[in-house]
């Protein structure tokens, strides 16, 4: 049993296709499948059954992926033990972020954490909650930037920083655009437009205005992909959406005119660096959490004067 038979089988549980996988290891399919049959033949058991489209790994086939996800994880220990010694940080971090935060959080570090780390090679997919938290229990992701807290045991939460919740309220919608400060209560379910399903901030939102209570009336039902698609809509139909803090910044007089804050304290996110608790890049962690800190305002690194608002 080697390591390289342990990440063909984790690869080919991951992706759930030979040819797939194999190219992911940079290999070839047959000798992905090789390996593997090797590696059957060794423990005496059939790890994946062939007969099924995606493959599938067998009832002992997904004990056995399990273990091979943590020797790994122990094995690339030692690596980072290495760079440890060193002072060095180096090496591949995957990066996982949920859309809503992405196109405003990145821009603000990101080349200035490649120009001060030249030997680490960064690699970003946005997820939404749901699929960065299950990439980050196979393996599939070393860190995500994201929405918490999200009260699960296998994942450990750094937190960076709280984003207020804004209001964004077109021209036309009575009463809450005319005011400095707005209230909840104020907020009407059916001007209210907010993000499709999957994204934890229209989860939020809902907790935030309590639509679970009232019934998502009205155009709660019509939903949007991204938070600049909202704004268009918003604008469109005189009616009223939440924007995450970061998505106000640099914005031009005229969708500055429209924002109206919350009363004190602010309904806000929590966003957080996240990682399974077995990761071990921690040099590569504390410089991306310290890249990410040197960008944000001093008044969003506490939570003082703000209500965190549940994920879930």
């Amino acid at each position: 049993m080697t390591l390289v038979q342990l990440s063909y089988i984790v690869a080919l549980d991951t992706h759930r296709h030979f040819s797939i996988a194999a190219k992911h290891c940079h290999v070839t399919q047959p000798t992905l499948s090789m390996q593997l049959q090797q590696l059957e033949e060794e423990l005496g058991v059939i790890l994946f059954d062939r007969s099924k489209k995606p493959v599938v790994p067998t009832e002992i086939g997904i004990e056995v992926v399990a273990q091979a996800r943590m020797v790994l994880r122990e094995a690339e220990r030692m690596g980072e033990l290495v760079n440890n010694a060193r002072a060095e940080v180096s090496g591949e971090l995957r990066l996982g972020i949920i859309p809503t935060l992405a196109p405003y959080l990145l821009p603000l570090f990101l080349t200035k954490f490649i120009e001060e780390h030249p030997k680490v090679h960064i690699r970003i997919r946005e997820h939404t909650t749901d699929e960065l938290v299950e990439r980050l229990r196979t393996n599939q992701l070393d860190a995500g930037i994201l929405a918490t807290p999200l009260n699960d045991s296998a994942i450990l939460e750094q937190p960076l920083f709280y984003e207020e919740f804004i209001a964004y309220v077109a021209n036309g919608q009575a009463g809450a655009g005319k005011k400095k400060y707005i209230l909840t209560e104020e907020i009407d379910p059916e001007r209210l437009w907010l993000l499709e399903e999957g994204h934890c901030m229209r989860s939020q939102i809902i907790n935030l205005c309590e639509l679970r209570r009232t019934g998502d009336a009205g155009r709660v039902e019509y939903a949007a992909g991204s938070i600049e698609t909202l704004k268009k809509i918003v604008e469109m139909s005189a009616g009223i959406t939440m924007l995450p803090e970061l998505a106000t910044f640099g914005m031009q007089p005229a969708e500055g005119a429209a924002l109206r804050r919350f009363h004190p304290p602010a309904p806000a996110r929590e966003i957080s660096l996240v990682t399974h608790r077995a990761y071990v890049k921690q040099q590569l962690l504390d410089a991306l959490r310290q890249s990410v800190l040197s960008v944000i305002p001093e008044r969003m690194k506490s939570p003082e004067k703000k209500s965190v608002v549940e994920v879930r």
